[in-house]
């Protein structure tokens, strides 16, 4: 099996998938802006061959990094970079070398554009968040009144929380309209309530292989207000969740892929949407969790999601056993600047037998993951947050 994976090199985790895809003899041919030279010993161990671009964005460049393997090994069976970013550039790849897995260019839109997803939500009946695509300042105010303040603007197509602002008043709505980007952007309602993301990995049928949830601090707040950041693993997926997360994939139709997909879970009752504990569907990300995320899948399940992954693309099926032991797993992350009530010799001094990672992030994670991490596995969510308590507050 000939398997491409653009930018195994970034994000990190990518560089596991690849190892894992040799492992179960496939064979892993790299496309990336990094040097060869530059990449871990393991990862070109990986590889049977890299081709070095000096842009992805070069479509030509890439397109004959593709032709090339294509002349070199054969058909090409299977092309991903598990990298939002590059997400339309793997489609127009598939499509240009009729590569039958994975979506194609013709398909991307519904998977990159919130306001799409707005609309598989509603026909699935899928609980969501009432959504307006901005145009004039009027349209915008006559939605406000609809849902009332606050409300959230984003780009209709973008990265986490990148460019989002919540909007408190009329004169923050007019200070927006006044610097209206020119990209396309949605208006939102706000929902108040846990971010939680329902992580599969799925088969040729789109049925679940593995299964797992994580509960994340409101990211957006995070970035806009440059909060510590500090979320978790849990060992089991909420029945409502994973109900809905099913339903969810079904209604997008995909199949043999790692997603990640958003969910709002209801602080309190919210009409037409649900009671409190119910989750509303906020967005579908048609790739692996960023940051470390599968690798806290992994501690609090004790299993290895890349070895599941290469399993389902070379065998449609997993062969990695459900653990009896299963934990939360917390991660909790420093921002240069910041004050904290305990030095980091006295959280090894309190965790350090629970400290499973500790690591600095790269400098293009910082606004979002934090800068220095501390990783740990817990058995009951109590000691989750007591654990945050005294790493970042």
């Amino acid at each position: 099996m000939n398997f491409v994976f653009i930018s195994p090199n970034f994000p990190r985790t990518s560089s596991f998938f690849c190892d894992r895809l040799h492992r179960s003899g496939v064979n892993v041919l790299g496309i990336g802006e990094a040097p060869y030279d530059m990449l871990e010993s393991w990862l070109k161990d990986a590889l049977t061959e890299y081709y070095y671009v000096s842009s992805l964005k070069d479509y030509d460049q890439v397109y004959r990094a593709v032709a090339f393997f294509t002349f070199k090994y054969g058909r090409i069976d299977r092309l991903e970079s598990m990298n939002e970013f590059w997400l339309e550039l793997d489609a127009q790849l598939r499509t240009d070398f009729n590569i039958a897995v994975g979506t194609r260019s013709d398909a991307i839109a519904l998977l990159k554009e919130k306001s799409l997803m707005k609309q598989v939500y509603l026909a699935a009946g899928i609980p969501t968040a009432r959504q307006h695509v901005i145009s004039t300042r009027e349209a915008g105010q006559a939605f406000v009144r609809e849902v009332g303040y606050p409300v959230i603007v984003k780009p209709d197509v973008g990265v986490g929380a990148n460019d989002t602002w919540k909007l408190n008043s009329g004169a923050e709505l007019d200070a927006f309209y006044d610097r209206l980007p020119s990209e396309p952007y949605v208006m939102e309602e706000f929902i108040e309530g846990d971010i939680c993301s329902y992580d599969a990995i799925l088969d040729s049928r789109g049925e679940p292989l593995f299964e797992s949830m994580s509960v994340y601090a409101p990211v957006m707040d995070c970035v806009l207000d440059d909060l510590d950041i500090f979320y978790y693993t849990a060992p089991e997926v909420d029945p409502k969740l994973r109900a809905l997360g099913r339903q969810t994939v079904k209604a997008f139709g995909v199949d043999r892929r790692f997603v990640h997909l958003e969910f709002f879970r209801l602080a309190g009752e919210r009409k037409g949407l649900g009671q409190k504990g119910d989750f509303v569907a906020l967005e579908v990300n048609m790739r692996p969790a960023g940051g470390r995320d599968p690798d806290m899948m992994d501690y609090a399940h004790s299993v290895d999601v890349y070895q599941i992954y290469a399993d389902m693309v070379t065998a449609d099926r997993r062969f990695v056993p459900r653990a009896e032991e299963q934990f939360y797993c917390a991660y909790a992350a420093r921002k240069d600047g910041h004050r904290y009530t305990h030095i980091h010799d006295e959280i090894m001094a309190v965790y350090g037998g629970s400290i499973v990672r500790l690591e600095e992030m790269p400098p293009i994670d910082w606004p979002q993951m934090g800068r220095y991490l501390y990783m740990a596995r817990f058995r009951t969510l109590a000691e989750v947050e007591e654990f945050f308590r005294f790493t970042v507050g």
